[in-house]
């Protein structure tokens, strides 16, 4: 049969797709990027859509099996899928990613991962997700990597691999630990491109703030640099322009490295508030009362 995968809206390779691949691939199917030139020529096309807001209006094809958390959270791989090494050539990607966990130990009112993955559990070591061993690059897409039971042994895994990690959802900096601030400091994380020693938190709420600063110094005091350590901030859900510069002047008095994600990308306060913070440069050396 002739494949194809049609990856809607990921920023990094599609892992769901990847192992869809590798399973036709193993049964001797032809699989390639969705064209849709050519769609009258598949047997069967995959698509993945990770947001609710991404355009579906290519999605009508009778011939789809569509999923994604931005079209059904409750649709899975089966477990002859989902317990395959992935086909990584299939996007030419010369790295590994993958999940040590799923589920998430919060409730946030704007993510779907509790009610779709549930609390938290382990799924794989360091070791199952390290296939491409000439990379030793792992990017993870855990949603609470310190929710794992088990966060110590891939710490220890990461650590004897000689592994460079990006967590690419960021860590809980609300519930980090001491143990777990000096677990993080003796590992090898990175920015997803790998180039830069980095890792991501989030100040998502307002009302969060001295849990935020607790977390910081609770990360300073195991050894991680201020400018390490990079924030999504989120805005425009139940926050005012006065709280979002507030959080953003805040992280950066520290030292730290905020990043800000538009709740609605259509409002253009949001959308230039954006630009101005996430726009290092600019960020640094112009006030926003002199930007916006």
């Amino acid at each position: 049969m002739k494949i194809a995968i049609f990856d809607v809206d990921s920023k990094i390779p599609n892992l769901a797709l990847m192992k869809i691949s590798a399973w036709h691939k193993s049964l001797g199917d032809d699989v390639e990027h969705y064209m849709p030139l050519l769609r009258d020529t598949y047997d069967i096309i995959y698509a993945s859509r990770l947001f609710n807001f991404s355009d579906d209006s290519m999605l009508s094809d009778e011939r789809m099996i569509i999923g994604g958390t931005g079209w059904d959270i409750k649709k899975t791989l089966p477990p002859h899928i989902e317990d395959l090494v992935p086909d990584y050539s299939i996007y030419r990607y010369p790295h590994n990613i993958g999940f040590t966990m799923r589920g998430c130990r919060l409730k946030c009112s704007f993510c779907v991962v509790p009610d779709k993955e549930g609390k938290p559990y382990g799924v794989s070591t360091m070791e199952e997700i390290w296939t491409q061993r000439d990379s030793d690059f792992v990017v993870l897409l855990d949603n609470d990597f310190f929710g794992n039971p088990d966060w110590g042994s891939r710490i220890e895994e990461i650590k004897e691999l000689e592994l460079k990690v990006n967590f690419s959802q960021g860590l809980n900096i609300r519930n980090l630990k001491e143990d777990q601030a000096e677990a993080l400091a003796k590992v090898n994380f990175r920015t997803l491109s790998g180039k830069s020693k980095q890792v991501n938190f989030a100040w998502d709420d307002p009302r969060h703030e001295k849990l935020i600063h607790k977390g910081i110094k609770t990360c300073i005091e195991a050894g991680i640099k201020p400018y390490q350590m990079g924030f999504y901030v989120l805005i425009g859900y139940h926050s005012t322009p006065e709280e979002d510069l507030h959080r953003v002047e805040v992280l950066r008095d520290y030292g730290c490295q905020p990043f800000v994600m538009p709740y609605s990308k259509d409002d253009p306060y949001q959308s230039r508030f954006a630009r101005w913070v996430n726009h290092k440069a600019i960020f640094k050396t112009v006030a926003w009362k002199d930007y916006k």
